[in-house]
């Protein structure tokens, strides 16, 4: 005699699938919470139990190897939580090609093992997700949510599901005379407004920047955190395409040259991402400047080398030590002239190694494009 196998589905399976799923659907890239309206936001359970193998002989991926223990049909391993539009989308798969067995267990795998990345993070490791964009000669500088959140975790987590935005808009562009003051005194005022009274909420409060602006505002953002406050910088990765911080190069390094001569007019070439002429300087400044150049090897030399949290420690150690060595050569009244060429998350941490009362002021510089020069951009 062959036992019957009903749809009914025991109550403690039905407990344990909404515990693993977080009371939301496991469909990839749909994760709908499945325990309220989506227009009312009332309580309401919206949920479906979606079989991987088909409850039916003939349904879309049948019993596969369940043939032989179709007790094992409603089983926690067999089923998954879905909205009704995901449930019906797999459903519809007649043949179970597009979405087949070994899909949708791939993705049931996932999604459990981000809700217990997630929900096994420390409370204390909350941080406060800080967007900041400007605009780039005639591009603007969009910053996905989806992607930066992911790439803090399983660190940290958001505070908040809504970003801090600092500046995402700008009517100005880097080559209008009016451009660099709007946006140092904006960035000011909004720093100001909505990540100070955080900070005086709480000492410990962490901050995760995400950033996509020219240079000198980077620098001045960076001013604005400084090194006392507990910041981690990201850094855009083209390839692969990610926020996310990979592991470090092993032959890599900063070189740094000091200069000849002592006009006590220093300059600071940040020769990173790409090799800055010292001629291109002079033109500027004049032949009276003493070159202070901070590079990497040729291998590097390009816009994307930054790829690791360790490249940008060995910086940040770096920054500090030179600035250092450049205020006792000039004194820390004498102006200091920066050019940079130079990765996101190293502009924002050099802003954040300046310590305003020891160090001299900082006249930075940006390469406009269309004018075919640097141009003085702000001065800190």
């Amino acid at each position: 005699m062959t036992k019957e196998v009903t749809r009914y589905i025991k109550q403690k399976v039905q407990t344990e699938l909404w515990a693993r799923s977080a009371g939301r659907c496991q469909f990839n890239g749909c994760n709908r919470i499945l325990y309220q309206s989506p227009i009312t936001k009332e309580p309401v359970n919206i949920s479906e139990k979606a079989h991987i193998y088909s409850f039916s002989e003939n349904g879309p991926r049948g019993w596969g190897p369940l043939i032989w223990n179709k007790d094992e049909l409603n089983s926690i391993d067999n089923l998954m939580l879905m909205c009704h539009d995901c449930h019906k989308k797999t459903d519809q798969d007649s043949d179970g090609v597009k979405y087949s067995a070994d899909l949708l267990q791939k993705w049931k795998r996932e999604h459990e093992r981000r809700v217990v990345i997630v929900t096994g993070i420390d409370p204390s490791n909350k941080t406060h997700v800080v967007f900041y964009g400007a605009n780039i000669g005639e591009q603007k500088s969009p910053i996905q949510k989806e992607e930066t959140f992911q790439s803090i975790f399983p660190r940290h987590y958001p505070v908040d599901d809504i970003p801090l935005l600092l500046s995402m808009d700008g009517s100005h562009e880097d080559k209008d005379e009016a451009y660099w003051s709007t946006e140092v005194t904006h960035i000011e005022k909004v720093f100001n407004q909505k990540i100070l009274p955080r900070i005086e909420e709480s000492s410990l409060a962490h901050f995760s920047v995400f950033a996509m602006a020219p240079m000198p505002l980077l620098i001045k953002l960076g001013t604005l955190f400084t090194d006392k406050i507990t910041v981690e910088v990201h850094q855009p990765i083209r390839e692969p395409k990610t926020w996310q911080w990979q592991a470090p190069p092993d032959d890599f390094g900063f070189d740094i040259s000091t200069p000849d001569t002592n006009y006590k007019n220093p300059v600071l070439i940040m020769s990173l991402s790409a090799k800055i002429d010292h001629d291109r300087i002079k033109e500027v400044l004049g032949e009276k400047v003493d070159i202070w150049e901070i590079s990497t090897s040729e291998k590097f030399q390009h816009n994307d080398f930054l790829k690791s949290v360790e490249q940008l420690s060995i910086f940040r150690t770096g920054m500090r030590k030179l600035i250092g060595q450049i205020v006792a050569s000039s004194g820390n009244e004498t102006p200091l002239h920066i050019f940079p060429a130079m990765p996101i998350a190293c502009s924002i941490e050099l802003g954040r190694v300046r310590m305003p009362k020891a160090d001299m002021p900082w006249v930075i510089y940006d390469q406009n494009y269309k004018m075919k020069t640097f141009i003085k951009a702000l001065q800190i």
